[in-house]
């Protein structure tokens, strides 16, 4: 039963986006886990030359993409979503207006594939969360990677 709530899947995503230089070369990643706390997914990818926020905003969006493709169920799920970034977080939830026409399109990019599932909330936490920490760490191995 771990992992319901009210015949609902709960996964809980972590998710991260960096740049080296804003803008500069970015990556977006993003962890899930099931309510019992068992990885289902850890991806990372590189986004080319790009700010902080289209990195946070990006990962959120490759994880929504990711669970309605893989999901048993989307429709059934509850995805509760983990950033370090306050900035994306509070637009999200309508704390913060938008005012770059690029973060705005991403805005309602997430909030169109939110619709895919039962519910969809987003909080902030540090980027020491033991989640948030995991994705960074990753990100920073395709980052170094890349470097010429």
């Amino acid at each position: 039963m771990a992992g319901k709530a009210h015949g609902k899947m709960v996964f809980r995503i972590y998710t991260d986006g960096a740049a080296r230089g804003n803008p500069g070369p970015s990556a977006s990643g993003f962890l899930i886990v099931d309510g019992s706390g068992k990885e289902i997914a850890h991806k990372s990818l590189y986004n080319g030359i790009k700010t902080n926020n289209f990195a946070e905003y990006t990962a959120i969006i490759k994880a929504l993409e990711w669970c309605e493709a893989n999901l048993e169920r989307p429709e059934k799920s509850e995805l509760e979503f983990i950033s370090d970034s306050e900035l994306v977080v509070r637009q999200l939830n309508g704390k913060y207006k938008i005012r770059s026409e690029e973060m705005a399109k991403l805005n309602a990019t997430v909030k169109e594939l939110s619709k895919w599932f039962a519910a969809v909330s987003f909080s902030n936490r540090r980027r020491s969360d033991p989640g948030i920490s995991a994705v960074d760490a990753k990100l920073n191995e395709l980052l170094d990677s890349r470097k010429s």
